[in-house]
């Protein structure tokens, strides 16, 4: 019998993100505008050791935007798989983070960000590569029916 120690030395690596899907009341997506790389994203985050991808989004929220939350329903899971700056696949954890009357109150996390908004999907296109697009998309449809959609790696064209 293999050891445990061996066995799970032996797997891949996968990291795993969470992050919180706030809107506005016309529906607007919050995203965020991160200071190292040039597209936006949902405020969120790496999963930390030992804790949970729900924990995450809140601790997340919070230190990035000074925004608690509560952590909703899972809308979307999406394996990304390794791209140019991320040599290891991810696993992405997309919770409903309710809706927010506008950005007051949020302050930014400065060693991070730089901007913030709310958008529409077509607004967020321009902003977005694909796969994210598709995240955005997944989760207005699993939000409004009251599911969780997966989505695969074939997603990033």
């Amino acid at each position: 019998m293999i050891p445990a120690e061996a066995f799970y030395a032996g797997l891949f690596k996968v990291a795993a993100a969470a992050a919180g899907f706030v809107t506005d009341p016309s529906g607007r997506v919050l995203l965020v505008k991160p200071g190292y790389r040039d597209h936006w994203g949902w405020p969120g985050g790496h999963v930390d050791e030992g804790e949970s991808p729900e924990e995450a989004c809140r601790r997340e929220l919070a230190e990035e935007l000074s925004l608690v939350r509560p952590v909703g329903r899972l809308l979307v899971v999406h394996w990304v798989p390794p791209l140019d700056d991320r040599p290891v696949p991810l696993v992405h954890f997309l919770f409903d983070c309710g809706v927010v009357e506008d950005g007051a109150g949020m302050v930014l996390q400065e060693e991070e960000l730089e901007d913030y908004g709310f958008f529409t999907a077509e607004q967020a296109a321009p902003l977005l590569p694909a796969y994210l697009l598709a995240r955005l998309t997944a989760a207005e449809r699993a939000r409004e029916h009251g599911t969780t959609e997966y989505l695969c790696g074939s997603v990033l064209e």
